[in-house]
């Protein structure tokens, strides 16, 4: 589990394609100050398991499944990296609950800045638009961000000068991919009112969900 708050920005070091998967070692200086051999660290909002590490760097397997279904597979050689280590259970939870398990590959639309604001478009398959909403919580390449807009299919979001620095989000431009992961809580309480819905009446929909800000 992670909280979406980007630890450092590391950078890969090589890349190898495995089959269909890859195998990446990646340059890292603070996540890597009490890994262990199969601890979780979020690569740009991917979950991935430790396999090999020194005090500089570390070694991660993408299967295939991954592979296929997030924006790792555009990475290359020299990229920078947003990292995050799973939260720990004393620490300050600062952006919102990310699992680090990728719900669809966006694709930036649009970006402008207003004042010390950038502001970027980012489109995402129609059919996951029931996730977003005004205000709620968006991970993107493990990222915690707010939603400030939501269109028919595609959300804005604003990066502050700091968010802008501290992850590689600053440096994206028109056109390039970004792995998505929809808020938790959202997906949940749609399995929910599935469920409950084919069972009885409770008088809990949708529409009064986001209503109240779920």
């Amino acid at each position: 589990m992670f909280t979406g708050i980007v630890e450092e920005k590391g950078q890969l070091e090589t890349i190898k394609q495995v089959g269909q998967g890859l195998r990446l070692k990646i340059k890292a200086s603070i996540v890597t100050q009490d890994v262990s051999t199969g601890d979780s660290i979020s690569v740009n909002g991917v979950c991935l398991t430790v396999t090999e590490f020194t005090e500089q760097s570390f070694s991660v397997d993408v299967i295939p499944e991954t592979f296929r279904g997030s924006a790792l597979s555009t990475l290359q050689s020299q990229s920078y990296l947003n990292l995050e280590r799973a939260m720990a259970a004393n620490g300050r939870f600062g952006g919102h609950f990310v699992s680090g398990h990728v719900d669809a590959v966006g694709k930036i639309a649009s970006t402008w800045t207003e004042d010390n604001a950038l502001y970027v478009e980012i489109a995402v398959p129609k059919e996951n638009m029931q996730y977003l909403t005004m205000k709620g919580s968006i991970s993107v390449d493990g990222t915690s961000l707010t939603v400030f807009n939501v269109k028919e299919e595609s959300f804005v979001i604003s990066l502050i000068p700091e968010t802008r620095k501290a992850t590689i989000l600053g440096e994206k431009k028109k056109g390039d991919v970004v792995n998505i992961e929809y808020d938790m809580l959202a997906k949940y309480m749609e399995r929910l009112l599935d469920v409950k819905g084919q069972q009885t009446n409770t008088g809990i929909t949708k529409q009064k969900l986001t209503d109240y800000g779920f």
